[in-house]
């Protein structure tokens, strides 16, 4: 029963960091791409949609180090970019530069609720009291509290 629940609390608190990770990522991730896409020459239309696209998507490129730009923008509006814009969509680094400040907002937010969550708990275990031990009869209680048998 006991693994039970603990595998069940895992599960719950891999859901609630995701989704503290989600909630973080939604208020400064589209605002990051869309400048981060108009500054190395995508058009405004293309670099609006692609700002505008699921953020989960997102979230889990970037945990696999993995570069979504070049399939969130078609192929045939890729070849209409000047050379420029194309080596630096192509870059390893430009991914990971134009959503680093939204990842650390959302990681801020999924580490802050777990020191919440833990210092709840400490409280919680706090107030729970002393130990207590189970006893069949009267004579091991004054045994057992004691340290004096008959």
């Amino acid at each position: 029963m006991n693994s039970t629940f603990q595998n069940s609390g895992q599960v719950l608190s891999i859901g609630i960091f995701f989704t503290l990770m989600i909630i973080g990522l939604s208020s400064t991730l589209p605002a990051s791409v869309f400048p981060g896409l108009t500054s190395v020459g995508v058009p405004i239309v293309d670099a609006r949609r692609v700002a505008a696209l699921p953020l989960v998507s997102t979230l889990f490129a970037s945990f696999l180090g993995y570069n979504p730009l070049e399939h969130l923008l078609s192929p045939h509006v890729i070849t209409s970019f000047s050379t420029h814009t194309r080596l630096a969509l192509a870059k390893r680094s430009f991914f990971p530069s134009i959503i680093t400040k939204p990842f650390h907002n959302g990681l801020h937010a999924a580490c802050d609720s777990a020191v919440l969550a833990g210092l709840l708990a400490a409280g919680c275990s706090w107030l729970r009291g002393g130990k207590y031990v189970y006893v069949e009869n009267a004579n091991d209680a004054r045994e057992v509290f004691t340290g004096v048998s008959d």
